[in-house]
């Protein structure tokens, strides 16, 4: 009797494995593929993907890192230079990628539109010395 008894719990607890293993494994599949929709997902609002426009963000925000000497100094002594590299890093991140990141790396709007217009107007007064023009 005891050992019926003893088979008899084993298989009942064999039995509940199994069903609590089937219901685990369908849960487990659909978060593994929820995860993967989730990866994707976010390489797209990262920009990710392999397009070259995307490169061009993460580089120019790796670019404006290092520069952010010469960003400190352009604000706090009152220097007018910011190097071709800096300026356009800056160019590309606020018209081609995520303008809102300057806030997320501690620069306030106001200061993000004078980093803009000197970077525009340094664009704009190479380009007119490059054509043998200069109009100041």
């Amino acid at each position: 009797m005891a050992t019926t008894q003893y088979s008899l719990n084993n298989t009942i607890l064999l039995v509940l494995a199994l069903v609590f293993l089937a219901m685990a494994l369908p849960t487990s599949m659909a978060r593994v593929r929820n995860d993967h929709d989730d990866h994707n997902e976010l390489i797209s609002r990262l920009k990710l993907d392999s397009s070259s426009s995307s490169n061009n963000c993460w580089d120019s925000l790796i670019e404006l890192q290092s520069c952010t000497t010469e960003v400190i100094m352009f604000f706090l002594n009152g220097e007018t230079y910011l190097g071709p590299s800096c300026c356009q890093a800056i160019r590309i991140i606020g018209k081609q990628c995520w303008p809102a990141m300057f806030g997320t790396i501690g620069f306030t709007n106001q200061e993000v539109d004078v980093l803009q217009d000197y970077c525009d107007d340094q664009q704009t007064t190479t380009t007119k010395t490059l054509h043998g023009k200069f109009y100041s």
